[in-house]
């Protein structure tokens, strides 16, 4: 147990490692300036080990955020009310400046969301996370067209949500500035999202 426990935290290393390459040349150079091999050989391993970790050159961008895949999904499981629950880590999520809310006015957090948000390669990718944040958040909000309906509106709501805090900051405003809109903004979606949806995921 203890082998296999050191083997994951080996494997997860190598990833964020990878990775925090990869970004760090995206980032000097631009994504499609940068080829994989040149990643590879920065990280010091071959391009065929690199593939075994990230499919696809996007997927060296997109593992920083795959982690939030399903914590949608996770904060809505077994909750009472699921929207509201969402709604309070959404804003709990503000209150501490995590950069997946968009309020964060971090030089790397900026940096990378430019660099994410700027890349046709990597905005379609994203897609695909988006999709599965989704499904995931469906499932636990017991399936069928309407928990589908529901989650694609709640997805929708936080990603919008987050990407206008993002846009004011890069526009050079700054978090306090823009933080109580933020509450106020997230509050009120969140309600009125919960009014126009069926009580989904309650016994």
């Amino acid at each position: 147990m203890g082998e296999m426990g050191l083997r994951e935290r080996k494997k997860q290393r190598m990833y964020q490692d990878v990775s925090d390459i990869a970004v760090r040349l995206f980032l000097e150079r631009g994504f499609d300036a940068v080829p994989v091999a040149e990643v590879a050989a920065a990280a010091g391993i071959s391009k065929p080990t690199l593939f075994r970790y990230f499919p696809a050159k996007e997927d060296l961008v997109l593992h920083r955020i795959a982690d939030h895949e399903t914590e949608a999904a996770r904060v809505a499981a077994g909750a009472a009310d699921p929207v509201d629950a969402l709604r309070r880590a959404f804003l709990a999520g503000l209150e501490r400046r995590d950069p997946v809310t968009g309020l964060n006015d971090h030089p790397d957090v900026l940096s990378f969301h430019r660099l994410l948000y700027g890349t046709p390669a990597l905005v379609a990718r994203a897609y695909a996370h988006v999709e599965r944040s989704e499904e995931a958040l469906a499932e636990v909000l017991g399936g069928g067209l309407d928990a589908r309906l529901a989650a694609g509106q709640i997805i929708a709501v936080q990603r919008i949500l987050a990407q206008e805090n993002w846009r004011r900051i890069a526009a050079g405003e700054s978090v306090a500035a823009v933080a109580p809109d933020a509450v106020r903004a997230a509050d009120r979606a969140f309600r009125r999202l919960a009014e126009g949806l069926p009580e989904l995921g309650r016994a």
